[in-house]
């Protein structure tokens, strides 16, 4: 087993790398404020009985919500184990269940990921993988993004000889607003190594998650 230890997490992760302080973040009664201020926009009144406690909930809401910013992707995946007897074949997870938001209307975006990889001498634990699409999910997002971004994180951890990611992702901004067409599915895919490179490669893992 080789393990590395990650870095503080005492920051937030940005989508490109960079970090802020969690000190930078706004305060917890502006942010209450922010949904008041937001009650008003939409015509209700915040003092009332039903909606005193709201801003709180929501504030806490939002911890949950948006908890990827406080998580490190890449230090999910450090801990891993090279005593496999030489296995060398595709590892998949199917069906993972993830819950995000829209970073265009704030909405949710609710769907399942599939995830593979071809392992080069290392493997991971299983619910690694599940975390590090859950710490991509639980942030403001589009799905081609989260989509690239879980894929580009494994490739480059674990360098593995091939990784795939399909996204599917039913999108709240279409069903609820706008458009208003429900049922839609939205899916994305990243295809790297010999998931690209190898057609057969590539049909096994989408035969194995139910795809053609």
């Amino acid at each position: 087993m080789t393990q590395i230890r990650p870095g503080s997490s005492e920051r937030i992760v940005r989508d490109h790398g960079e970090s802020k302080s969690a000190t930078d973040r706004p305060s917890r009664s502006e942010a209450e404020e922010a949904v008041r201020t937001l009650i008003r926009w939409a015509g209700d009144d915040p003092t009332r009985e039903g909606l005193l406690g709201t801003p709180d909930r929501v504030a806490r809401s939002y911890g949950e919500f948006f908890a990827g910013y406080r998580q490190d992707p890449e230090s999910i995946l450090l801990t891993t184990f090279e005593e496999t007897e030489g296995y060398d074949e595709m590892v998949v997870l199917r069906d993972i269940d993830y819950e995000s938001h829209c970073e265009h209307h704030m909405v949710p975006i609710i769907g399942r990921a599939h995830v593979a990889y071809l392992p080069n001498s290392r493997v991971v634990g299983i619910s690694k993988l599940a975390r590090v699409v859950e710490a991509y999910a639980k942030r403001l997002q589009i799905q081609e993004k989260m989509t690239a971004q879980i894929a580009n994180t494994i490739n480059n951890v674990l360098a593995p000889k091939g990784v795939a990611v399909v996204i599917e992702g039913n999108h709240e901004c279409m069903s609820t607003r706008g458009v208003h067409k429900p049922d839609i599915t939205m899916i994305t895919s990243t295809m790297l190594g010999a998931f690209r490179e190898d057609p057969s490669t590539r049909k096994e893992f989408l035969a194995f998650i139910g795809k053609s």
